[in-house]
């Protein structure tokens, strides 16, 4: 079995003797066109699975869904000595590169609101100025009844597997994977299961503007956060959310630390937004650059400074739910977008739940609890490029383990919101009650989390409950001690009633419900006068 050796984090380091003079900024933008037309016919700027979404989930649709002006951006990219590199609807924003002179100059345009360097002495004091950071998280080194081979532990740390075995296996949940490259997985027998179910949506490398993510990229990066999620050997590995759909997205120019990056990433999300994307996986952090004038301090890092971070909030507020590896610092911090309290940040353990020495660690300088939670980060099991069974270790790998457990969940509650469903991710945390800087709230128990949910309504205090749920053969039926014959009803999930129930006076009841098909039901439980109504797991 070939083992990826631990390395430390690797910043590209390379003279910009002959770019000094050449910065980076984001230009941002006056005003939309066509707001009113846009917003009343949604339509013509969204995809119907992202406005289904939405509205599932309560989420406007505002005049930050609406594209930036296509003609400002000609007059911008017209301009001599600017590359204008990356646009984001959201912020109604460019981000250009050009001499610093030349780049001030635009804002003599009407439509230019105002101009932010990423180096942040360039800016003026009454402009606004927010500043950047980044790094690539580089390695450190029906019935479903999976055999997990090499991957068993880090799915069966978070209960991923008990979601499996109810049939929740990321059917209907659509995930954006923004990385660097994914060499190999259009052609990899490990992704077989994955192509054949039409479950690759698209992709596009934001990088080198087109359609292959697959060739010509020096980073094998998003190949393995990817298996975690999706890859697939029979009787081998069986990645998090193997039933989910994919779109792959290279946000990453892996060589170099620029804060295009950020704005790469930006971009992404809001194509992920228009195109109904539920999920979002980012393996990728931002501190520090090959040009330091451009570095993050700690006191950036507050969740709502960095550029990219502000994307993500912005993401969170749209109905995704980001989930982010927090970084393989340690005591250097977490990065951006980690820091956000809108995205779910991912620290590391080794296979035996213990801290890993290399897991970015939480500080004062968040307004919330980083990292979050945390998953199997050190000795992960990924597929690599050469579709060969490895090792790797990072937070790269923690992050989609439990993103792909977290897709499974959602698909099982597809009623709750994206910060619901964060929330029962932490509630079920082996910690939850005494969090810290180093495991956050600990280690989730996603089975947990989908049956803390279960219960749906009570009229009494009193104990009444049946158990375990999910159940497979034998359901036990926990009563009150006073006299009573109670009775039980099961019903699908459309309201009809397929079976139901007599039980005598006796505590502890147990009933068979082998032939039951397996699914989602709804049990009704009367005693008396107390009721009770919950929702059966049957696996």
């Amino acid at each position: 079995m070939k083992k990826i050796i631990l390395l430390p984090l690797i910043f590209y380091c390379f003279s910009f003797t002959l770019f000094a003079q050449f910065e980076d900024a984001w230009v941002y933008l006056a005003d939309k066109q066509n707001v009113t037309t846009s917003l009343a016919n949604p339509i013509t700027i969204l995809s119907q699975e992202a406005i289904d979404r939405k509205n599932t989930h309560g989420i406007p649709i505002d005049e930050r869904d609406v594209p930036v002006n296509e003609s400002y951006i000609a007059q911008i990219k017209n301009t001599t000595g600017i590359s204008v590199l990356a646009k984001s609807k959201w912020f109604n924003a460019l981000h250009v590169r050009g001499l610093q002179t030349t780049i001030q100059g635009l804002s003599s345009l009407a439509f230019v609101s105002y101009i932010d360097f990423a180096d942040k002495s360039l800016n003026s004091k009454n402009s606004e100025t927010k500043n950047k950071k980044n790094k690539l998280f580089k390695l450190e080194g029906t019935f479903t009844n999976f055999n997990y081979g090499n991957a068993s532990n880090q799915i069966e740390m978070i209960k991923g597997d008990k979601l499996h075995l109810a049939d929740f296996t990321g059917t209907g949940m659509t995930v954006a994977v923004l990385d660097a490259g994914f060499p190999n997985v259009n052609t990899m027998s490990s992704f077989e299961r994955l192509r054949n179910a039409g479950n690759i949506l698209g992709s596009y490398d934001f990088v080198n503007r087109d359609v292959d993510v697959y060739t010509g990229t020096t980073s094998n990066h998003g190949t393995l956060v990817l298996s975690d999620m999706a890859g697939y050997v029979e009787n081998q590995f069986v990645g998090t959310a193997p039933d989910a759909s994919y779109y792959l997205f290279i946000t990453e120019d892996a060589p170099n630390e620029n804060p295009v990056e950020e704005s790469y990433w930006v971009e992404a999300a809001e194509r992920a937004d228009s195109l109904g994307v539920d999920v979002i996986n980012t393996s990728l952090g931002y501190t520090t650059f090959d040009n330091p004038n451009y570095n993050y301090s700690k006191f950036d890092l507050d969740g709502y400074t960095a550029y990219i971070t502000k994307g993500a909030n912005i993401a969170f507020e749209k109905g995704l739910l980001l989930i982010t590896s927090a970084g393989n610092s340690g005591n250097g911090g977490v990065g951006a977008p980690a820091d956000s309290p809108n995205v779910l940040s991912i620290g590391a353990v080794n296979a035996s739940g213990n801290y890993a020495s290399f897991s970015s660690i939480g500080s004062s300088f968040q307004p919330t609890q980083k990292p979050d939670v945390v998953a199997q980060g050190q000795a992960s099991y990924v597929i690599t490029e050469n579709d060969v069974i490895a090792t790797a270790n990072g937070t790269s790998f923690s992050s989609p383990i439990l993103a792909g457990g977290i897709i499974c969940l959602w698909q099982a509650l597809p009623n709750k919101t994206n910060g619901e469903i964060m929330q029962l991710v932490r509630e079920s945390a082996s910690q939850y009650n005494s969090p810290d800087y180093f495991l956050g709230y600990g280690i989730p128990n996603l089975e947990l989390a989908l049956n803390s949910t279960l219960l749906v309504k009570s009229e009494s205090s009193d104990d009444i409950n049946i158990y375990p749920n999910p159940v497979k053969d034998k359901l036990y039926i926990k009563l009150p001690s006073d006299n009573g014959t109670t009775t039980l009803r099961i019903y699908n999930i459309l309201g009809k009633e397929i079976n139901n129930y007599t039980i005598l006076k006796n505590n502890q009841n147990a009933i068979y419900v082998h032939d039951i098909p397996k699914g989602i039901y709804i049990v009704k439980l009367q005693h008396n006068t107390i009721s009770k109504t919950l929702k059966l797991i049957k696996q």
